[in-house]
């Protein structure tokens, strides 16, 4: 059995023109996807924020409920980093804008 809207449940359009930007940030925020995109946008920059001799000693990076799950090659770099670990998260939300990471975690 189908259901269909009623002509008044269906969006009417818009009659004023808003720049694509704002219809993008609009629909991102409609389907709860701004926080996926700050974390994904944030693992492609991995490089640019912590620099590439982290990122050469980086196998894998990946969020899990916040937390930044970061899989490295390096032990003594591994230590390093979990000493500086809040310097590491300031760093990244900073850079970011806005809390994208609640923790991260050097696997």
């Amino acid at each position: 059995m189908r259901y269909y809207k009623k002509k008044e449940e269906i969006a009417k359009r818009k009659a004023d023109t808003q720049p694509i930007g704002d219809s993008i940030k609009a629909l991102l925020q409609a389907y709860r996807l701004e926080g996926k995109l700050n974390e994904v946008n944030l693992i492609q920059r991995w490089e640019e924020f912590m620099g590439k001799p982290i990122a050469l000693k980086t196998k894998e990076l990946f969020f899990r409920d916040g937390k930044l799950f970061v899989r490295l090659t390096s032990a003594p770099l591994k230590h390093e980093l979990n000493m500086s670990k809040s310097k590491v998260v300031e760093l990244l939300n900073r850079a970011a804008g806005h809390e994208v990471v609640k923790d991260v975690v050097f696997l």
